[in-house]
C-alpha cells in the first residue's frame, strides 16, 4: 500500500483543513464538500485524513463494519450476540464517478435467489464506508441514478437492496467528502445540501508558499515514507488533539444566546428548511472541542456560518457560493451578550494556527506546520475567468453593409442578459443513447421497462416474467421435481428500459454591429441564461460560439457550468463586420471534438442571427457551404430570425433551409416559443442515426 502524503504537510489550505479536521471530531456535522480549481491539494489533503481518524472497533467477521457494543439487529451478518470484538483502522473508500449501480450498493445473486431460495449477498461501497469516510472525487460528475442512491443512504442511514421481491438492509453511516471543479458543472441541490460544510479553495498566490509547496511535493515523491517519516510526531500531535476533543465533545455547552445567534443568522441569510441550524449548532460545538473549551462562543458561531452557510444561500445556480461577512458580523452583534468575556488565550476568533499545537484558543484552529520552511498562511480568492473574446480596446470596423436600425458598427459595450425566464422542455427527436440525464428520449439502465434481451456481460436489471417464460420449456428435461424453478444461466434475461438522456445545445450567436440593439443582444442572452437554467436542471450541456468582425470565436464551451457561463455572457462584447461563413465553421469544429469526446451526446445548434454575411470575399456562398457542412452530418439545427424594419430580406430562412433545419422570428424567442422550437425539431431517420 503506498505511503500517504501527510495530511500535516499540507501547505497553507486552513480552511480546507479545518473543516476536515471538525469532521474528524464530529461525525455528526455531516461531511465536506470541497470546491476549487485544479491542483490546489483538494484530493490530497482528503485522502490524509484518513490517517488521522481514531481506530475503530468491529465484531470480528462482519462485513458490515458492526459495533460489538451496539451491533445492528437487522445486520445481513448478524445475528451478532456474544460475538468477539476487534480494532482496525478507519476506512476511506473512493467512490468513483463511473462506478455501477451493483458496486455502490451491493449485489445479489439472481440465479441463487430463484432457483435456491438464498439471499446470496456481495457487499458494496456503502456497506465498506459504514463509520468510515465516502470520498467522491468530481462529485459533480457523479451520475443522476448513484446521486440518488447516495441521498437515500444518506436520508436513512442504511442502505436497502431489493429485487424481485429479494430484500437487503445494512446500517450505512458514512462521512461524505465531495471534491469538485465548479467549471465543470454544479451539484444537484439536493446533493448539495447533504453536505455538512463547504470550503472554496484556490492556489496561492504568494511565490514563498509556492516553492514551499513544490518542495515537499518533490520530497515526497523521491521518498515518501521517509518523508512521512520527517512529518510521524506532527501527525501523531494532531491525531492526538482529535481524540481529545472527541472526549471533550460531549461536555461542550451550547448555551441558549449561542443557539439564538445560530437562528438568527440563518434566518438572515434566509436559508431553506433547518437543516443550516443543526449543522451550524454541530459546527459550533467542534469548533470550542478543537480549541478545548466545554463552552460555544459568538467566534465559534461565526466560523461555523462561514463553513455551513455558504453553499446554502444560494437561491437559483447563477448566484455566485459566498457569504456576506458584514452582514454576518452585525446579526451577531445584534443577538450577542453585551459584554462577552474575551478569552485570555489564542488569537481571536480567525481561526490561526495554535502555536501549540492543543490547548485552549480562538474559534477553532488548524495544526501547526513545523517543517523546515513554513510558508504563510494562504490568503486570496480565485481569480475569476477572463471573458473571452473581450475586445473591447480594438479599433472600430468599418460599417457593416446594411445595418439595422439602432445599431452601431463601432465596438458596443456589453449588454446586460435579460431576466432569465422559465423554458419548456427542450428535446430532440428519436431515441438516443447519451448520457443519463432529464431532456431526450433515450436507451438507458433507469426508466420504464420496454423489453428484454440476453445480457451481454454481469446481469445488472433482471427481466423476471421473461426469464421464467425462458426456463419453463425445460423443466422436464432438467429432472424438476420439487416447487422450485430449474434456472440456468442460459435462462437469465436483461431488461431493457427507456429514460431521458442529456444533450448538448450549441448556441451560434451573432454579435455584429447588425446585432448590437441593445434589446435583441439582452433577449439572447436571457434565452441563452434561461437555457442554461434549464439544462443545470436536466444535466445538459450548452456551449456558445460568436461571431463579429473578422472571425468567430467559442465564448463558453460546452459545460453545465452556470457560474462560468453567466460570467462570460454577461461580458459579451458587440460591433464590427458578420463574418457568418466563420460562425458556422467555428460551430463544426466544436460539434466534432464533442462527438469525438462523446459520440452518444446528440447535439442541437441554435444559431441566432439576421442572416447577413459581410466581410471577406464571397461572404454569401460561403456561409451557404458551411451550413451544407452541417446539414450533410445530420446536426439538428434552428435558426431564429433577428432581423427587424418593415423590409425584410428573408436571409434567416434561407440558411434555415441551407442548414436542414427550422427558422422562428425574434419576436418568438421567448419561454414558450424557443423551447417548443427545439422540441418540434424534425429530421430523417438517417440524420437522428448520424447524430447519436
Amino acid at each position: 500500500m503506498a505511503t500517504p502524503y501527510p495530511f500535516s504537510a499540507v501547505v497553507g489550505q486552513d480552511d480546507l483543513r479545518l473543516a476536515l479536521l471538525l469532521n474528524a471530531v464530529s461525525p455528526a456535522v455531516g461531511g465536506v464538500l470541497v470546491r476549487g480549481e485544479k491542483g490546489t491539494a483538494k484530493s490530497t489533503a482528503v485522502r490524509a485524513l484518513s490517517a488521522l481518524m481514531p481506530d475503530v472497533d468491529v465484531v470480528a467477521g462482519c462485513r458490515f463494519s458492526c459495533d460489538p457494543a451496539n451491533p445492528d439487529p437487522q445486520c445481513p451478518d448478524g445475528p451478532h450476540a456474544d460475538a468477539p470484538g476487534a480494532r482496525r483502522d478507519a476506512r476511506m473508500v473512493e467512490l468513483p464517478v463511473g462506478a455501477s449501480e451493483d458496486r455502490l450498493v451491493g449485489a445479489l445473486d439472481i440465479e441463487r435467489a430463484l432457483s435456491e431460495g438464498v439471499k446470496a449477498f456481495e457487499p458494496g461501497l456503502l456497506a465498506d464506508a459504514h463509520r468510515g469516510i465516502l470520498y467522491v472525487d468530481e462529485v459533480n460528475l457523479l451520475h443522476d441514478h448513484l446521486v440518488d442512491l447516495l441521498l437515500d443512504a444518506a436520508a436513512m442511514g442504511a442502505s436497502y437492496v431489493e429485487r424481485e421481491g429479494v430484500s437487503v438492509r445494512h446500517a450505512a453511516r458514512f462521512l461524505l467528502v465531495g471534491t469538485m471543479n465548479p467549471e465543470e458543472g454544479e451539484l444537484r441541490p439536493q446533493l448539495l445540501d447533504r453536505f455538512g460544510l463547504t470550503v472554496e479553495v484556490a492556489a496561492s498566490r504568494e511565490p514563498e508558499q509556492r516553492v514551499e509547496v513544490v518542495k515537499r511535493r518533490l520530497a515526497y515523491d523521491d521518498d515518501p515514507e521517509g518523508f512521512a517519516s520527517r512529518w510521524a510526531d506532527d501527525e501523531a500531535e494532531v491525531r492526538a488533539r482529535i481524540v481529545a476533543a472527541r472526549e471533550l465533545l460531549p461536555h461542550v455547552r451550547l448555551g441558549d444566546r449561542a443557539l439564538t445567534q445560530i437562528a438568527a443568522t440563518c434566518a438572515a441569510f434566509e436559508v431553506d428548511g433547518m437543516r443550516a441550524d443543526i449543522v451550524m449548532a454541530r459546527t459550533a460545538t467542534a469548533l470550542a472541542a478543537w480549541a478545548g473549551r466545554t463552552e460555544v462562543l459568538a467566534e465559534d458561531v461565526r466560523q461555523a456560518a462561514l463553513l455551513a452557510l455558504p453553499h446554502r444561500r444560494r437561491r437559483n445556480p447563477f448566484d455566485a457560493p459566498g457569504l456576506d461577512e458584514d452582514k454576518l458580523d452585525e446579526t451577531l452583534d445584534e443577538f450577542g451578550p453585551e459584554d462577552e468575556p474575551e478569552e485570555p488565550e489564542g488569537p481571536e476568533g480567525d481561526g490561526d494556527d495554535d502555536p501549540d499545537g492543543g490547548g485552549p484558543g480562538g474559534g477553532g484552529g488548524v495544526p501547526p506546520q513545523d517543517g523546515p520552511h513554513d510558508a504563510p498562511q494562504e490568503t486570496g480568492d480565485a481569480p475569476q475567468d477572463a471573458p473571452a473574446g473581450d475586445d473591447r480596446a480594438d479599433s472600430p470596423e468599418e460599417p457593416a453593409a446594411a445595418p439595422a436600425a439602432g445599431a452601431g458598427a463601432s465596438e458596443q459595450k456589453p449588454v446586460a442578459a435579460g431576466e432569465p425566464f422559465r423554458t419548456k422542455m427542450l428535446s430532440v427527436p428519436g431515441l438516443g443513447e447519451g448520457a443519463a440525464g432529464r431532456r431526450s428520449r433515450a436507451r438507458t439502465e433507469h426508466g420504464r421497462t420496454t423489453g428484454a434481451t440476453r445480457p451481454r456481460g454481469a446481469l445488472t436489471k433482471l427481466h423476471l416474467a421473461a426469464t421464467v417464460q425462458a426456463a419453463a420449456p425445460h423443466q422436464r428435461a432438467r429432472g424438476r421435481s420439487g416447487r422450485g424453478l430449474v434456472v440456468r444461466r442460459d435462462d437469465l434475461r436483461q431488461a431493457t428500459r427507456e429514460g431521458r438522456e442529456g444533450n448538448l445545445v450549441l448556441f451560434v450567436v451573432d454579435a455584429s454591429g447588425s446585432m448590437a440593439a441593445r434589446q435583441r443582444m439582452a433577449a439572447v442572452k436571457g434565452a441563452v441564461l434561461s437555457l442554461l437554467l434549464d439544462a443545470y436542471q436536466r444535466r445538459d450541456k450548452v456551449g456558445l460560439v460568436t461571431f463579429r468582425k473578422s472571425g468567430a470565436e467559442v465564448a463558453l464551451p460546452p459545460t453545465s457550468s452556470v457560474d462560468a457561463a453567466a460570467a462570460r455572457l454577461e461580458s459579451l462584447p458587440t460591433g464590427g463586420r458578420t463574418p457568418l461563413a466563420a460562425g458556422l465553421l467555428k460551430a463544426h469544429d466544436v460539434l466534432r471534438v464533442e462527438r469525438l469526446r462523446d459520440p452518444a451526446r446528440r447535439p442541437l445548434m441554435v444559431v441566432v442571427t439576421d442572416g447577413r454575411a459581410t466581410g471577406g470575399p464571397e461572404p454569401v456562398k460561403l456561409a451557404a457551404r458551411a451550413a451544407g457542412l452541417h446539414a450533410a452530418e445530420g446536426t439538428a439545427s434552428v435558426v431564429v430570425d433577428c432581423e427587424t424594419g418593415m423590409v425584410r430580406l428573408g436571409l434567416a430562412g434561407q440558411l434555415a433551409g441551407q442548414l436542414g433545419g427550422t427558422a422562428v422570428a425574434l419576436d418568438e424567442l421567448r419561454a414558450d416559443s424557443i423551447a417548443g422550437l427545439v422540441k418540434d425539431v424534425q429530421g430523417s431517420e438517417r440524420n437522428i442515426r448520424r447524430a447519436a
